[in-house]
């Protein structure tokens, strides 16, 4: 089973496009609690409601060896039908690109990753050769900083176009296995639109709601395919810092269950 049926399947049995990132800050969370407690908790509360799960590396190379052993130790423990997303937005050339996908796919587990297009196809490729792990692009993200270099228009075949467009397009043209998406942010709603209906089957990652403040609604009316699908609309501190108590894991999923029931009721309306 490839990452986008994988991913299909267990966003039909949960009624779920909801993606939580798990990514422990230990400022925030519960004292005496160690990051591979914390996150065990959270996927065991939430485990049924989500689509997807997505682990920021930064948030476990800060904290060194242990980090990344929990880091390791979490995908192991994410059950076998959610997929476990590797945010490290990874973009180098050929051979590094290449021990970049082997580390995250071969060694760490992961079902999908996201990386970075700034250096072109031969960056990607060694992941895209992944056929069975999908490939999310970074496209339109979801930070103010954004349009520094993504709204900036370039010179194409049928003339200028925003440079975010022109990397979606690369990306349509790179899914020859079916296991290429891009990340969108929420925050950007009309450009999500676009893209949506430029690229109606790809796969959407889309971060940027909650503490970033996207639009639910909008989100999920611009961001979901004509079915309602293809799309993980990622939540991280809105769901897992529900509460800094001890009842973080019971708050979490409380905070998931009405974040997954609003987005369900906002596709019901599309």
């Amino acid at each position: 089973m490839n990452f986008s049926e994988k991913l299909a399947k267990i966003a039909r049995k949960n009624k779920s496009l909801l993606c939580v990132g798990l990514d422990p800050d230990p400022e925030r969370m519960p004292d005496g609690v160690s990051v591979l407690e914390f996150n065990k908790a959270i996927i065991d509360a939430t485990a049924d409601l989500v689509c997807a799960y997505k682990l920021n590396f930064a948030f476990y190379e800060v904290l060194q060896a242990e980090g990344m052993e929990a880091l390791k130790q979490t995908v192991a423990y994410i059950p076998d039908d959610i997929p476990a997303i590797g945010d490290a937005k990874r973009g180098d050339i050929g051979n590094t690109a290449k021990a970049y996908a082997k580390a995250i796919f071969d060694n760490l587990g992961f079902d999908a990753t996201t990386v970075n297009p700034y250096l072109g196809f031969d960056s990607i490729e060694p992941f895209i050769q992944y056929h069975e792990r999908g490939v999310f692009i970074l496209c339109r993200t979801s930070n103010p900083g954004a349009v520094d270099f993504q709204a900036l228009r370039a010179e194409a075949e049928d003339g200028p176009r925003p440079l975010f467009e022109l990397v979606a397009l690369k990306a349509s043209q790179w899914n020859a296995h079916g296991n290429v998406g891009l990340v969108v942010g929420a925050t950007y709603p009309e450009e999500l639109k676009l893209i949506r209906s430029y690229h109606p089957d790809m796969l959407l990652l889309i971060p940027g709601i909650g503490a970033q403040g996207g639009d639910l609604a909008l989100t999920v009316r611009h961001g979901a395919d004509a079915r309602g699908e293809r799309t993980l609309i990622n939540s991280s501190r809105q769901v897992i810092y529900a509460s800094q108590g001890k009842d973080f894991a019971q708050a979490a999923r409380r905070a998931a269950a009405e974040l997954r029931d609003q987005i369900n009721h906002y596709r019901s309306q599309s």
